[in-house]
Order: structure tokens, then C-alpha cells, then sequence
């Protein structure tokens, strides 16, 4: 079937339960009330009490059915289950909330009977009945720490507080008996995590562990200063946190002042899934939607099953609160999930025309939205960033082996926020083993990695479009807002042997035998202060990446085949090239660029685009760059008068007429994130960037100090953006995504106020704090960001007396 004819296959396939709607018999309605009685008829004046009686009760019933639950909190000792018995070509169901009403299905249990007793130093103490599971403990609806060192800090980046003597044998001695404990640590180059279960400990201070198997390119040692530990009964020190001791049912907890613990509900999470579809690819679940229901707490999954993600650095829990599997036109619809230990929600493996929509995602402790084929119908699969198949014995036919992929899926309009809670190689829609799915309209920000993350290049087809990505790549490093791999078929470890197979004409047919169809990127804005704000990584190929704002982090392209990236918006950033193959048919063309072109090779060593041209440079230095790697012969420089920048309103304004001669086109600046009304009055915005050299902005001299590029606050258009109350500071135009030292502690748009104790007001007073500091000792710097004064501490030795 050609790429057209597809298209308009599946246009059909998703009218299709509206046609067959037409054809099945009247609606059934039946109600669920904590109120009811399974014994009655399930009608409005005499609901069932449980949803499992009106699922048996639907499964006897044709055509349309509706399952109606009253407002209440529905604990479920195990998930609900769909089957191909609920929902088929000869009938629909919808399990949904009556109008008006808060329903809530919860995967916990409360405690209950609670004897709180004193135990020492402000900690109280209850015996629990029943040995539920607890992994995680929920007060009055808010998630609380486990005892842990160091303490929780909701200002500190990584796992909420690391330290480099959490594993430290001194401190390792303290501890009784840490056996049930978990450590947790970030990869050495920050490339995600690792969590581990302790069991025990020698006499020397080191501790036993299992585990390490939740990142799939380990490279070497954890990370020497960024780890946590959690679960010790000797770290039970501060406010909110507590500890179970399994052995005796007793609850060890330290109230936050005011609480009161005898009013107060506590919850404990039971169950990893709160509602699963299973079907298969022969006998698929079909026409299911739930909709208007609160999902909310369930297990942690970090110590569970992991499988890879072919190449990508990702390992994955197969698993979420509501699970799809062997599905066809199913789908989750305004829904809140939130307080999930795990994904939140999961297409795995066959899973067709399936949709996750209007729904807000919070507190999760993992991913949103993933969708993962089954690694069978990958042709020629390696499961390690070192591992290939021979060239010879590669698989040569195009496309997957089987359709046992998520294909012809939609997210849309979706609030996803404050994910990756425990695990930090995560994001908030992750596309991997699938193909043609559309990521539109979702506001997503405040996750540890990427916001919208592709694993590799099977199959391609995916429409990434409106999306608002931001804030992001908060607690790891070299990644960007959206990033992708490629490490597909034709992709070998080795530079110098995939250059050698590259040269054989047979094996670059290879290059689009995974990635079969174009992945689209268009009319998104991204802001990653943390990193890149677009990044196609390792072997990224066929891409068409148009009408993006990209305003801080700008767009990497490493080797890979085959992209287009026109008519972008790149603000105070640019285009970084990253060790290209020669002849690799990638477009950059109608960008308007703000900053000289970077590569991590000499000028010249990684040409071999097609066209790298007309494109709208805003200063002669960053055009200088360009003609120095040979791009570029027909670019203007000239000034880029933006409509409303401080607003969002990027445009440019039609008397430009040297930069519209280009090519280049307005695209639409309001149309970025959610459009529900309701998740549009909760959706953040990103801080809009300064554009140097815009109108009522200075363009005067700017430097670079530890990869932080600075210049003096001077303008009226640099204070409305940042809310100083004066022209003064050294104003942080943008920090470089990658090898900037002070990458954790200063950030796009900060005023830098003083350093060492002394005021800066410009960059003199900055090249005179520097240099009289002592860089070998920890530095307080202040700076002023979000609205206030804030100090820093900068560690010691992180900074040099080097300013260009």
C-alpha cells in the first residue's frame, strides 16, 4: 500500500465506530454508586456498587453500552480488565464519570484504625494491620519521602537532593541494618539513571546491592557525586519523611508542623496497572473509550522487569497504570492521572487507531505516554549501543517483519507535567517500535529528560505538531526538549567501519529500510535551558522539521541521512552540526539564525549537505562562521524586526522585505499547546527570551565565560523580560547545552548581581570578581531570576578565570 493510500486508509478507520455506531442497536446505560447493590438492576435509581458487576453485566449486552460511575473513590484490588468480550465490531463501550461528578479509581488502600504512639525527636509511630505493600506512602492526597539522605529538596535538581557520601562507608556504618534500602544514582555523563535494592552490607562500610538494569548504555561507574538513598530507618531526620519496618508492621512518620495525623488520610499504593486492554493482534479489543475519570496511585516499577529499546539508550517497564495491548480504536479521554508510581499510560505492541486525549498528566513517576512494538518485527534488531549484526548476515528486506507495532495513534491535547519522579530516563510521549503516530497540541514541560523522545527510526511516519516543550532535561545532560536516535540497521558503533560500509552503494539502501516514512516536526515551540531545544542524535534519519520556534537551546543535527530543516525560528541560538557523513542529503535552508553555526569538529571536516543556504543571519560574526565551513553563499545579514517577542510573537513584521526574499515564511505563534479551555487556564508558558538586537534591545558586546554567553543588562526590553527593577547586571543571554561547567546553576534569562561578596553591575565588575576570588573555595553568586534575588552557590573549582 503506497504512503497516500495508507493516509487515506486509515482517515477511514478512524470514521469507522461512528459507522458502526449507526448500525448497532439502542444505547444500554448501566450506573455504579458506592450507594448501590450488585444484586440490583444497574439502572440510574438502582446502580450496582462495584464496576466489575457492570462489566459482567455489559459483556451480555450488544450494541452501545455506556457504564455510568456516581461520584466516589473506586479501590481497586486488582485492574479492570477489557476484552475482546467488551468491546468488538458489534459493540462499544464507555466506562465514564456521570456528568459533574469527581470519580476516582485508585490502585490503593487507606490505612486505617491508626494508633499513632510517640516515638523520639517529633517521629510518631503506628502499628498497620493487614501487610499492605508499602512502597509509597500518600498523606492527605500528597506524595511523602521515604526516609532518605540527603533530605528531600524541592529546589534541588536531581532526585529532589544528591550527595557524594550517600554511599560513603562512614556514613554506611550508621546504619543497622539497611538491607530494603534503594540507591539511586545518575549515569556518569548524566545520560538517565540507575536504582538499585540494598541488601546488606560488609564490615568495612560497603554496601550490597542489586540491580543497575534501568539504562541501557551504562558506560562505567555511577556518578560519583549525584546519588540518594532512600528507605533507612537512621535517616528518618526531617519533616514529611517515613519509614516501614516490614518485620514488626510499624509505621515510622515525622509529621510537617500542623498536620494533624489523627484527621489525616493515609494511602498506600497496591497495584502497578488500574485498567489493562488485552486482546492480540487475531482478536483485537476494540471500541473501548474511558473518559472523565481521576486514575491515581500505583506501585513504583523502578526495581521491576526492564527490557532495551533496540539501540537507544533507553530500557523500559512494560507496563503502566492503564495498559493497551492488542487494540483497535480504544482510547482514554479527559482524564486526570496523577500520583502514578510507574508510565502512566502504555500502547504495547498491536495496538491500532488508539487515542489519548484532553487528559492532564502530573506527579508521575515515570513516562506519560509511551507507545513500544514488540522487538520481533524489528528485521535484524541489536539490543546494545555496542552490539551489531554483521553486514552480511543484516536482513535486507524494507519495513518490520510483523505488524505487532502501535501504528495510526493519536495524543492530543494533553497537560503533562512534573513527570519522572523516581526514573529519570523518561519523557512525556516516548514513540519507539511504531510507526504514524501524531503527537499535536500537548503542553508538556518540568520532566527530566526529553518532552517528546523517539528511540530509534522504526518505523517513522510521526507528526509531531503544536506542541508547547519546555523545561526541560531538568535533572540530566546532552539531550534536548524533543531528541531521537537512530541506531537503526545501517547504523554500526564504529565511525570508521560504518564509513567504510557507507561507501559500498548497498548498504546506504539500508538507511531508510527502518526509517520508511518521514517523521514531521512543525509548528512546535521548544525551550530547553538544559540542553538542546531539537537534537537528532545518533543515526537520525528522514526528518522534515519546519515552522518550529526554537527560543534557547537551537537545533543539532548528528550524522545521520536525509533531513530538511526550513523556515525555523532559532532565538539567541543557532545550528550545531555534529560530526556528519559525506553525501548526507540534509537541507537547512529559510532559518533565521542568531548565533555562529557550531560544530565539535574543525571548519570544513563534516561538510556534506545538500543545501545549506538562504538562511537569515542577525549579526555579520555569526555569517563570518558560516562562510568559514563553505555554507551559506546567499545569506543575508540583516536585523529581524519581531512583532511582539516579549509576548511570544516571534513573526516578522512584513516591512522585512530582505528576509522574506529568502523564503521564508510567518508561521502561527498561537496555536503552541493544549486547547481544551479546561487545561488551558492550568498550562505554564515558557519565559520568552530577550532577542539581542531586536528593536529596544541592546546589541552591544557579548561574551562567553564557561560556556554562559553574558553582556551588560542595558536596555528597556532586557528589564521587561527579566523584571529587573534597573539597568544593571550582566544579563545570561544563553547556556551552552553541552560542556558548560555551570550548567546547574545558572540559567537563560538570570541577572547575574554579584559574585564573591562583590556587587556586579556590569561586565567589569564581573571580570574583577573572578578575578579576585578564590576559585579553589566554594563562590556565592547572586542573581536575580523569576522575580527575585536569589544566591547560589557555585562548588568549588567549578569556574576558571577564563572570559573571551
Amino acid at each position: 500500500m503506497t504512503k497516500k493510500n495508507r493516509r487515506r486508509w486509515t482517515g477511514l478507520c478512524w470514521l469507522l465506530p461512528f459507522a458502526v455506531c449507526v448500525a448497532l442497536q439502542a444505547q444500554t446505560q448501566f450506573y455504579v454508586s458506592p450507594s448501590g447493590h450488585d444484586g440490583g438492576e444497574g439502572s440510574r435509581r438502582q446502580p450496582f456498587r462495584t464496576v466489575e458487576k457492570a462489566l459482567a453485566e455489559a459483556r451480555k449486552t450488544q450494541g452501545e453500552v455506556d457504564i455510568i460511575l456516581r461520584e466516589a473513590t473506586y479501590r481497586l484490588a486488582v485492574p479492570l480488565r477489557f476484552t475482546p468480550e467488551d468491546g468488538s465490531l458489534d459493540k462499544i463501550l464507555t466506562l465514564k464519570a456521570f456528568p459533574g461528578e469527581k470519580v476516582i479509581l485508585s490502585g490503593s488502600v487507606t490505612l486505617d484504625s491508626l494508633q499513632w504512639q510517640p516515638h523520639r525527636n517529633g517521629i510518631l509511630k503506628t502499628r498497620i494491620s493487614g501487610r499492605p505493600l508499602m512502597d509509597m506512602l500518600i498523606v492527605n492526597g500528597e506524595i511523602r519521602p521515604m526516609a532518605r539522605y540527603p533530605n528531600y529538596d524541592p529546589a534541588a535538581i536531581r532526585f529532589n537532593g544528591t550527595a557524594a557520601d550517600a554511599t560513603a562507608p562512614a556514613r554506611v556504618k550508621t546504619w543497622k541494618n539497611p538491607a530494603g534500602g534503594y540507591l539511586h544514582a545518575m549515569h556518569g555523563s548524566d545520560w538517565g539513571d540507575f536504582h538499585y535494592r540494598i541488601t546488606g552490607s560488609d564490615r568495612k562500610g560497603n554496601l550490597r546491592t542489586e540491580g543497575g538494569w534501568q539504562n541501557n548504555r551504562p558506560s562505567g561507574a555511577l556518578h560519583a557525586v549525584n546519588r540518594m538513598v532512600e528507605n533507612i530507618f537512621e535517616e528518618l531526620d526531617t519533616p514529611g519523611e517515613w519509614f516501614y519496618d516490614d518485620a514488626r508492621s510499624m509505621l515510622y512518620y515525622f509529621p510537617p508542623e500542623g498536620e494533624d495525623v489523627n484527621s489525616a488520610t493515609f494511602e498506600s499504593p497496591q497495584t502497578r496497572r488500574l485498567i489493562e486492554f488485552c486482546g492480540d493482534r487475531s482478536t483485537p479489543v476494540r471500541n473501548i473509550t474511558v473518559e472523565g475519570i481521576d486514575l491515581t496511585q500505583t506501585l513504583r516499577t523502578f526495581m521491576d522487569a526492564y527490557e532495551p529499546l533496540l539501540r537507544s539508550d533507553w530500557t523500559i517497564c512494560r507496563n503502566g497504570a492503564v495498559f493497551f495491548e492488542g487494540t483497535e480504536h480504544c482510547s482514554l479521554k479527559n482524564c486526570n492521572l496523577y500520583n502514578l508510581g510507574g508510565n502512566a499510560v502504555f500502547f504495547s505492541r498491536y495496538n491500532r487507531y488508539g487515542e489519548v486525549s484532553g487528559s492532564h498528566f502530573t506527579r508521575i513517576g515515570a513516562s506519560a505516554v509511551c507507545f513500544v512494538g514488540d522487538p520481533g518485527a524489528v528485521r535484524s534488531p541489536s539490543f546494545a549501543y555496542t552490539e551489531f549484526v554483521p553486514a552480511a548476515e543484516i536482513d535486507r528486506a524494507y519495513g518490520p517483519a510483523s505488524d505487532n507495532y502501535p501504528a495510526d495513534c493519536r495524543v492530543h491535547d494533553n497537560l503533562i507535567h512534573r513527570t519522572g519522579l523516581y526514573e529519570k530516563q523518561t519523557t512525556g510521549v516516548q514513540l519507539s517500535m511504531c510507526r504514524a503516530i501524531t503527537v499535536s497540541h500537548n503542553s508538556i514541560y518540568d520532566t527530566p529528560r526529553a518532552g517528546i523522545n523517539i528511540s530509534e527510526g522504526t518505523w517513522g511516519g510521526h507528526v509531531l505538531e503544536f506542541n508547547d516543550v519546555f523545561n526541560t532535561v531538568r535533572e540530566t545532560g546532552d539531550h534536548g526538549s524533543f531528541n531521537s536516535w537512530g541506531r537503526d540497521r545501517y547504523w554500526h558503533p564504529s565511525r570508521r567501519t560504518l564509513d567504510s560500509l557507507l561507501a559500498e552503494a548497498g548498504h546506504r539502501q539500508l538507511v531508510l529500510a527502518d526509517a520508511l516514512e518521514t517523521v514531521t516536526i512543525r509548528n512546535n515551540r521548544f525551550r530547553c535551558d538544559r540542553g538542546w531545544d531539537i537534537d537528532l542524535d545518533d543515526g537520525s534519519s528522514n526528518y522534515l522539521i519546519c515552522n518550529n520556534l526554537c527560543l534557547n537551546g537551537g537545533l543539532k543535527l548528528r550524522e545521520g541521512f536525509y533531513r530538511v530543516v526550513e523556515n525555523n525560528i532559532l532565538v539567541n541560538c543557532t545550528f550545531h552540526r555534529h560530526v556528519w557523513f559525506g553525501g548526507n542529503g540534509t537541507v537547512f535552508t529559510r532559518n533565521i539564525v542568531m548565533q555562529p553555526y557550531e560544530s565539535i569538529l574543525p571548519p570544513g571536516s563534516d561538510a556534506g549537505g545538500t543545501l545549506i543556504d538562504f538562511n537569515i543571519f542577525t549579526d555579520s560574526l555569526a555569517w563570518r562562521v558560516s562562510q568559514e565551513y563553505g555554507t551559506d553563499a546567499h545569506s543575508p545579514v540583516c536585523g529581524v524586526p519581531f512583532v511582539d517577542p516579549a509576548s511570544g510573537d516571534f513573526r516578522v513584521s512584513g516591512e522585512a522585505t530582505e528576509i522574506f526574499r529568502t523564503g521564508f515564511r510567518n508561521f502561527d505563534m498561537h496555536r503552541f499547546g493544549v486547547v481544551s479551555g479546561r487545561l488551558k487556564a492550568l498550562a505554564e508558558q515558557p519565559v520568552m527570551p530577550v532577542p539581542v538586537g531586536h528593536a529596544g534591545v541592546s546589541g552591544a558586546e557579548k561574551i562567553t565565560w564557561e560556556g554562559v554567553q553574558l553582556k551588560n543588562l542595558e536596555s528597556l526590553g532586557e528589564r521587561s523580560a527579566t523584571g529587573m527593577d534597573s539597568e544593571r547586571g550582566v544579563y545570561v543571554i544563553a547556556v551552552a547545552a553541552y560542556g558548560a561547567p555551570l550548567i546547574d546553576w545558572i540559567r537563560s534569562n538570570d541577572v547575574i548581581l554579584g559574585l564573591a561578596g562583590k556587587p556586579v553591575n556590569n561586565l567589569t565588575d564581573l571580570f574583577h570578581a573572578i578575578a579576585g576570588a578564590n576559585l579553589k573555595a566554594p563562590l556565592q553568586m547572586t542573581v536575580f531570576r523569576n522575580q527575585k534575588e536569589q544566591v547560589v552557590t557555585l562548588p568549588a573549582g567549578i569556574i576558571r578565570a577564563n572570559i573571551r
